[in-house]
């Protein structure tokens, strides 16, 4: 007997399929808008493409006044010093294993505590709601000794769970989840419940499918803050081991001497991983876009 789940799963993986091929059959138009975009598209390429020239600048290009956009000769020096005199890689590795358990936990535990403020009824649910959205509001620099401190003593410090915990999960995240899963016609949960599923078949199998633009909205999110976290790795992470790659190119630049080469060389590296995904992710985030303005 076909069940209500199996309908509703396959029918919002089939909306998802076409929300995001859509895109690539629609015939693209000359518009008055790319005039506009383009000069805008220009202002951020620029600073990104001088960063790529910078890096294969030879030293005395890049300590010059004014530095010259195009070097005088090309050179692979910075990244030969970047791989065989730093750990490079180790800090990359980290930096992968810090976004990606951020981006697997978020997904979980925000949708998980979205659903329930979504449509649980519980004592005191509005205000914890409440309480989650005003943690947005409190500034970061306020938390850091607080952290800091039980950080120190649950013996996180100096490790990667330092940069791992704060990300688990996020109020933004559920603030997100929350608000898609209001937007959800509470109809098909019923028609789940009237098919004789509980409330974990309910999320996992009509719910979860349906959010997948959320989810992959939380994604990207998530995957941006996680990978360019610098601030609080630097007051809590002290061994090299357990850099970021961000720590560690923060620590090209000395008090008395900064090593541009090294750092232009980093930033290209900690940068490309972020642009191939988008460039990989680009139609499911167009998709995500449109699909969400569906919703409302």
């Amino acid at each position: 007997m076909a069940t209500v789940l199996d309908e509703v799963s396959s029918a919002s993986l089939t909306v998802a399929r076409e929300v995001g091929a859509g895109g690539g059959r629609r015939k693209r138009r000359m518009s008055g808008w790319h005039f506009v975009l383009l000069p805008i598209a220009i202002l951020f390429v620029v600073p990104f493409a001088q960063m790529i020239l910078a890096s294969f600048s030879p030293a005395k290009d890049l300590i010059a006044f004014p530095p010259p956009f195009i070097p005088s000769h090309l050179t692979l020096d910075g990244y030969v010093r970047l791989f065989s005199q730093t750990d490079i890689l180790l800090w990359l590795g980290n930096t992968v294993i810090v976004s990606a358990t951020a981006i697997v936990s978020n997904i979980v535990l925000c949708s998980l505590a979205g659903y329930g403020f979504a449509r649980l009824k519980f004592a005191g649910r509005n205000f914890g709601f409440l309480m989650i959205l005003a943690t947005i509001m409190i500034p970061t620099q306020l938390l850091m000794i607080p952290t800091y401190i039980l950080f120190a003593k649950l013996g996180l410090l100096n490790g990667l769970g330092a940069a791992i915990v704060p990300w688990l999960a996020t109020a933004f995240g559920i603030f997100l989840m929350r608000q898609f899963f209001m937007s959800l016609p509470a109809e098909l949960e019923e028609a789940g419940a009237i098919d004789g599923c509980n409330r974990w078949q309910i999320f996992f199998r009509i719910v979860l499918p349906l959010a997948r633009p959320a989810i992959a909205t939380l994604a990207i999110f998530t995957l941006l803050g996680a990978w360019n976290d610098l601030v609080w790795p630097l007051i809590a992470i002290n061994n090299q081991n357990a850099f970021t790659l961000q720590l560690g190119i923060a620590n090209f630049q000395g008090m008395h001497q900064t090593d541009w080469s090294l750092i232009m060389a980093g930033n290209v590296i900690a940068t490309m991983p972020l642009i191939l995904f988008f460039l990989f992710a680009q139609r499911q985030f167009i998709a995500t876009m449109t699909f969400s303005g569906l919703k409302g």
